[in-house]
């Protein structure tokens, strides 16, 4: 959530469920399972240990491991047998496992990449991609594309008649059409103070005329955002028209408005019928409606049967393989093909792995502790290549990182010898261990927070973020005054003060093994450390109230624009994007200048100069930019991974057999 929207932060993968937080019983299987898996024996080695008369091939052992998920209590429904043959009927129903919690579905609150994808498809943006163009390209939606002014600070959009929300009794019995008002409605909500909105920044950057200004009037004279007052920088012109108008140039604003989680189309009368609980009760033009939700474990989407004609379409490079296949198989094909997706929230990776191999799930985004069995060497495995099971891989558009809070009286500032600090914390910390160990080395190096597959991302560039030297840390530390001063082992500050980190941090497997592998670069150090474990929507909240020193997070792009991971360390942007609170003058000014700009050379020099301001402030340590893996069951059809389309349900179908 910011996503992972200009971006949202990264929950991390995995929390503790039974036996996590603890070595699990040994006297049950699954425990044994568990315990030599933590351990770190080879996945065969742990089927074989499951079962133990079965140790001789791999197939059977993978197999085997699949059937211990019958030890453990029942996620999902139960699988169809292995051995029989495909269907070609379509069951119109993909199943999910998710490792990450929702928060809700109110597009003005979404925080979180999970949030986002299943507002994504509850609600109807303006704009959207196309499914396979690379780079990625806007298409109209519920609007056409808009009529842009010369200097970029005007845009109209024309909303298509005859897309319909579903009956309401807010609506009395009438048709309700989407018209342009619910975008105006819609897009002020972000800015009414009772929403708090954690992704404003995206439109307050852009400079609407006039919003700003009401936003603060409703925050000085204590009174409700007014949402009748006509304002410049934002109206409808007729029921079909809305305008937005910009107080600077603000070339990649139509972006923001292909996200429906920063764009998505509410009706006022709905809204109004009780504002408090709009994120439980969603009700939108897109492709599916809520058909049942149990917060933090399952989400059932149904098509919505108010959902207006769409036929897919999208232009692939004529040099992409792939994308030229899959235009053949689903050009013309109406969407969404699916009735239902049906996800459960699973938090651990064993069981979302096993769940998989056991065809009780469709697809699956492999967990980095099994893709050396599942994708050795980027290739999917023989045993499970036999079994029609596919491998979709790329780049995230993201980065994980562990910022230090600039405002804290012990890792903020900007004078040389708070720098001295950060930078040496930095230099300690070795994120090519962590990009082999926790991430089994299904991540790039990051140089910067900038990551591959934005516009302005530079390959060549090498900076000391990637680097990892104790000597040259423990020197920094001893020339500006951090040495051990009172003689028990640890550095104190240059003023004879302890010197303690406090290291926000969750209970999952993932956040453990950070914990580790943080507590002993700063122990070798020589700095002590806490750290301090709670539920990641506790952290989030009290990140964006500047309470936590330090917290290993990320950040995810929703729009290819590299302004947005500026975002990140830009001042104004404190309590939204910018967690750690990171306001150097200078870097505010270069985020302001090249907003305005076109892309090209120029505008991608200043974003380069704000990040390599940011590697020499640290106010965080870049880790890792992930990998991402995804396994298909055979049947499942439809799936592109695209950077800024969350919803990839929308254009799937699943055809009846092995996985149903």
């Amino acid at each position: 959530m910011g996503e992972p929207a200009g971006g949202f932060p990264l929950q991390p993968r995995g929390h503790p469920g039974e036996c996590e937080q603890a070595p699990c019983p040994r006297g049950t299987r699954l425990g044994a399972f568990r315990n030599r898996l933590r351990r770190g024996v080879g996945a065969h080695e742990v089927a074989a240990a499951a079962h133990p008369m079965k140790r001789t091939l791999l197939t059977p052992l993978v197999w085997s491991a699949a059937g211990l998920l019958a030890l453990a209590a029942p996620l999902f429904p139960a699988p169809a047998q292995a051995n029989q043959p495909a269907s070609t009927a379509t069951t119109g129903v993909l199943r999910l496992a998710l490792a990450s919690r929702e928060n809700n579905f109110d597009p003005a609150q979404v925080s979180d990449v999970v949030s986002a994808a299943l507002v994504s498809s509850l609600y109807d943006a303006p704009l959207t991609y196309d499914h396979l163009a690379r780079p990625a390209r806007l298409r109209p939606n519920t609007t056409a594309l808009p009529e842009v002014n010369e200097n970029h600070t005007r845009f109209v959009f024309r909303v298509k008649p005859g897309s319909y929300l579903p009956d309401h009794p807010a609506f009395k019995g009438v048709k309700r059409e989407l018209v342009a008002e619910d975008f105006v409605f819609s897009i002020k909500r972000y800015y009414d103070p009772l929403q708090r909105s954690p992704v404003l920044f995206h439109y307050e950057n852009a400079g609407l005329l006039g919003l700003s200004e009401l936003r603060k009037k409703a925050i000085d004279e204590r009174k409700p955002f007014d949402y009748y007052t006509p304002v410049e920088g934002l109206r409808a012109l007729d029921r079909y028209t809305f305008e937005i108008r910009t107080a600077k140039p603000a070339p990649r604003l139509p972006y923001v408005l292909a996200s429906p989680a920063l764009a998505g189309a509410m009706a006022r009368e709905v809204v109004e019928v009780d504002p408090k609980t709009v994120g439980e009760r969603p009700h939108g033009t897109g492709p599916f409606r809520l058909g049942a939700w149990k917060r933090g474990a399952r989400i059932v989407l149904e098509r919505n049967p108010a959902y207006r004609e769409v036929v897919y379409e999208a232009e692939p490079n004529a040099d992409d393989a792939k994308g030229q296949a899959m235009l053949q198989r689903m050009r013309g094909k109406r969407l969404p093909q699916l009735d239902r997706v049906e996800i459960t929230i699973v938090e651990e990776a064993q069981p979302r792995w096993l769940s998989f191999l056991n065809q009780q799930i469709d697809m699956l985004a492999l967990p980095n502790e099994f893709v050396n069995l599942a994708a050795p060497g980027g290739q999917v495995a023989p045993h499970l290549a036999r079994r029609g099971i596919q491998l979709h891989r790329e780049v995230g558009v993201s980065t994980f990182y562990t910022y230090f809070n600039m405002d804290h009286p012990v890792t903020g500032g900007y004078t040389p010898e708070k720098v001295a600090l950060r930078r040496a914390l930095a230099l300690a910390y070795d994120g090519q261990r962590e990009i082999e160990l926790l991430r089994r080395g299904q991540a790039v190096a990051p140089q910067t927070i900038l990551p591959p597959g934005i516009p302005g991302y530079d390959p060549a560039l090498k900076t000391e973020m990637s680097q990892h030297s104790l000597p040259r840390a423990k020197a920094l530390l001893d020339l500006y005054g951090y040495v051990d001063r009172d003689g028990d082992g640890w550095r104190d500050m240059p003023d004879g003060k302890p010197l303690v980190l406090e290291h926000h941090a969750e209970t999952s497997q993932v956040s453990r093994e950070l914990q580790g592998l943080w507590q002993k670069s700063l122990t070798a150090l020589g700095v002590k450390s806490q750290f301090k474990v709670a539920q990641w929507q506790e952290n989030i909240k009290a990140s964006r109230a500047g309470k936590l020193m330090m917290w290993s997070t990320g950040w995810v792009a929703a729009l290819p624009d590299a302004s947005y991971f500026v975002d990140v360390i830009y001042g104004p942007n404190k309590g939204m994007s910018n967690h750690s609170r990171m306001n150097l003058p200078e870097i505010n000014a270069l985020h302001e200048q090249q907003r305005a700009m076109p892309d090209g050379p120029e505008r991608f020099a200043l974003v380069q100069r704000a990040m390599k301001l940011g590697v020499a402030y640290m106010p965080m340590k870049a880790t890792a930019h992930p990998v991402n893996s995804w396994l298909t069951h055979t049947g499942v059809e439809g799936y592109m991974p695209h950077p800024f389309v969350r919803d990839y349900w929308r254009f799937m179908s699943v055809q009846g057999g092995a996985a149903h």
